[in-house]
């Protein structure tokens, strides 16, 4: 299974994003299989959910570009649940970013409440450099979570970021070496789940509903600025180009 899903204990989840030969980037089945899987948790006595990459290379590299790029409704809402984009959720969900998160993987990230990174994590979100509209939730979100400037540096650059910059702009809360990830991660779900589970739920309900509302109303525009960018003349070139492994040219 690409996203195999562990028990540490009766209230800890801990969900792994294993696709290593693509920088564990998510295919179409992928982010169903994890929609499936927050609704499966959100629904048992879970009380914190481990968010984590296999191996050492990237926590998730985003949506995988090799596979199907379609994006009707059908498919957008897929997308959509999978990156909790505008989900009232009420589990927390702690992020063990153990390598690079690009893209979509910064997108999911920020479903994410409390979040370490690996000194060699890298972050960005290079969509328009491939001419792809971010619209997994970061035109909205982002900016909510680390302000304007910082949000559209990384939106209008397309750069990678270090994992330092990442805790200075405020996108995750602190570095920890790679050996004591996991640890990190299990002992800060271990916290949250020895609180009051109704407190803890009522607190991230209101958390994740405030960041939703926000998303749910900009959705009509997001899908059409997708939809424009996709149809629009760059599109083929910049995803070309992505899978040639060269630079686009505009």
């Amino acid at each position: 299974m690409p996203l195999p899903l562990a028990r540490h204990s009766p209230h800890i989840a801990i969900i792994t994003i294993d696709n290593q030969p693509k920088m564990n980037a998510m295919s179409r089945e992928m982010l169903s299989e994890l929609g499936e899987l927050w609704d499966e948790l959100e629904r048992d006595e879970t009380r914190c959910i481990i968010l984590t990459g296999a191996g050492s290379r990237a926590f998730c590299a985003g949506a995988d570009i090799g596979g199907d790029l379609s994006a009707d409704q059908e498919q957008a809402a897929a997308v959509n649940h999978a990156l909790l984009k505008t989900d009232t959720y009420s589990k927390p969900i702690v992020a063990a970013v153990n390598g690079d998160c690009a893209g979509g993987g910064v997108e999911l990230l920020l479903a994410c409440d409390i979040r370490a990174a690996v000194p060699h994590a890298r972050f960005g979100l290079p969509e328009v450099r491939w001419s792809i509209y971010p619209f997994g939730g970061a035109t909205v979100k982002l900016a909510q979570q680390i302000g304007h400037v910082h949000a559209m540096d990384l939106l209008l650059t397309g750069q990678l970021i270090t994992a330092r910059r990442a805790v200075e702009i405020g996108l995750v809360n602190r570095i920890v070496e790679a050996d004591d990830l996991l640890d990190w991660a299990i002992e800060t779900a271990g916290v949250i789940a020895a609180n009051s589970p109704s407190a803890v739920q009522a607190v991230k309900t209101q958390m994740s509903a405030t960041l939703a509302a926000h998303a749910l109303a900009r959705e009509p525009m997001d899908q059409e600025l997708g939809d424009a960018v996709r149809t629009g003349p760059d599109f083929a070139e910049g995803v070309a180009a992505f899978r040639q492994k060269r630079r686009p040219v505009y």
